[in-house]
């Protein structure tokens, strides 16, 4: 460090000082688990779903003004950063965040460790199976970060909002230099001048929301498919789930500005955009000034000139009349619709809280198919909830199979401590739990392969991604019904929807040859 470098640090340092002094940035530095705890005691507000369920609507600002801070503002110059991110699209999305906040650092992204300045884990809270595999990861980066003293090292997303996972990384992996939550990734650039200048663990969680902050900078992956996030958030309060602890309250996001950033994406030539949310026919009924839902949004989004736009995910409570009437309009609305129903029978939905019955469920999906004949239907399927029966069991696959899903991503149910679920006791055993995913998942394989098999010798239209991971000399790229297709076709094909005649039907991709012409898009 030159002397300059040396005069600049200390300038910084002083400012921060009297910014704490003065409590207008208030950084959290703790040394010990101990320190630590007396603070959780006073300050951090852990998950609490009491307080969580009688939470009000408080007003949410939202802020056009994010910036670099000047005296930071090349502290990456020469640097590298990696971000591994593990759970949902959302997760996806705040990466893209992130990376486009340390790339106007000045930072550089990279795939190899070795070579990174930064790590960040983005983590997943919904299954054990994620934690358990941030913290090997974490374990697994020790030998780098002794090596490396001066390698920062930070887990966020939505782990880092669980109080129980914060003072484990605290007490048994000294090695994390940096925390921070799901609420405060706008503020990447003061943790990371905290972790780069100071000597000390830097801790910020926010159990407030805090407001939504519109400009973010972002590194999207690739120039073809675009994440567009509509929503933070969720109100429904299932009974297995911690989201409403790990994003907090619904906010939606104005419908102005997510029309100019698609608008924006559409004059890039993005091919596919996916409207973002925990539940995003939820969107608008936090507004107060206009009575604006999800259905008007897709309305406005249907004029906008992208190929393809789809949406992620679905609430059935909340999937009303006119959201069916606006999407069977057709166009760049696809007619694939992901549904998570979570279980076929209603006395296990009653305890899930899902707010619906498998009757009402059911009648949702009659009004879809009359209004768009030729939807295509997934979803998503808990077994073993707690004391769930065979006959319960029973109904989850007869609904499975009346409903037709074409696809369906399917667990067994994983306790998350803070949610009222994992306070049942439990009687059924793991080998039934095993054996009741063994044979929906045989289920939903038989309907995914007749659905793929209905598609033979036919043409489909496929937006082109690029390779296939398996064979360099194949190109990959999906439906409108989201379905998988490898075909042979020139390099020039990918980033446009093509025709391509399918001629193999596998369970869960198709084979095919691409036709001459191409389907033009503007």
């Amino acid at each position: 460090m030159n002397e300059q470098q040396r005069k600049e640090m200390s300038q910084i340092k002083q400012r921060d000082a009297a910014d704490r002094k003065s409590g207008q940035d208030k950084p959290l530095q703790e040394k010990t688990s101990s320190d630590f705890a007396k603070y959780f005691e006073t300050t951090y507000e852990p998950p609490n779903l009491n307080k969580a369920r009688k939470r009000g609507r408080d007003k949410v600002n939202v802020h056009y003004d994010f910036g670099i801070p000047e005296d930071i503002e090349n502290i990456g110059v020469g640097k590298k950063f990696l971000i591994r991110t593990y759970g949902c699209q959302m997760n996806e999305h705040d990466t893209e965040v992130m990376a486009g906040i340390l790339t106007e650092l000045g930072y550089e992204s990279t795939n190899n460790t070795e070579d990174a300045d930064i790590i960040l884990l983005n983590t997943c809270a919904i299954r054990e199976n994620a934690e358990n595999k941030v913290f090997g990861e974490i374990g697994h980066l020790k030998p780098l970060k002794l090596e490396k003293p001066d390698l920062i090292l930070g887990v966020c997303g939505c782990m880092s909002q669980e109080e129980s996972v914060v003072n484990r990384i605290l007490k048994k992996h000294p090695q994390v230099d940096l925390i921070f939550g799901t609420h405060n990734i706008h503020r990447l650039p003061q943790l990371i001048k905290e972790s780069f200048f100071g000597k000390a663990k830097v801790v910020e969680v926010w159990s407030k929301e805090g407001d939504i902050i519109e400009n973010l900078p972002k590194v999207r992956k690739g120039k073809i498919k675009a994440w567009v996030n509509i929503m933070y958030g969720c109100d429904k309060f299932c009974t297995y789930c911690i989201v409403p602890m790990t994003r907090g309250k619904e906010r939606s996001r104005r419908p102005e500005d997510i029309i100019q950033e698609v608008r924006h994406l559409a004059a890039q030539g993005y091919q596919e955009i996916t409207l973002l949310g925990q539940n995003v026919n939820a969107y608008g009924k936090d507004f107060e000034d206009i009575a604006y839902g999800f259905g008007e949004l897709m309305d406005d989004i249907h004029k906008v000139d992208i190929p393809r736009v789809r949406f992620t995910t679905s609430h059935p409570r909340d999937f009303d009349d006119h959201l069916i009437e606006v999407l069977a309009q057709g166009g760049n609305l696809l007619d694939h619709i992901h549904l998570p129903v979570q279980s076929g029978s209603s006395d296990v939905l009653k305890l899930m809280n899902r707010k619906y019955t498998r009757e009402q469920y059911l009648e949702l999906v009659a009004k879809i198919r009359k209004a768009i004949p030729n939807a295509t239907l997934t979803t998503d399927i808990i077994v073993g909830f707690p004391n769930e029966t065979d006959e319960q069991f029973e109904e989850t696959m007869t609904l499975m199979a009346e409903v037709g899903f074409e696809a369906a991503y399917t667990y067994i149910y994983s306790p998350r401590d803070g949610t009222p679920a994992a306070k049942k006791t439990d009687n059924v055993p793991m080998d039934v739990k095993k054996q009741r995913l063994y044979r929906l998942n045989d289920l939903v394989n038989k309907q995914s392969k007749e659905s793929m098999k209905r598609l033979e010798n036919k043409v489909v239209k496929v937006l082109v991604e690029g390779e296939s991971k398996k064979d360099p000399d194949v190109l990959a790229g999906y439906t409108e019904k989201n379905k998988l297709v490898n075909f042979k076709g020139p390099e020039s094909s990918i980033g446009r929807i093509v025709e391509v005649h399918v001629t193999e039907a596998k369970t869960w991709s198709l084979n095919g040859i691409m036709v001459e012409n191409t389907v033009e898009v503007n």
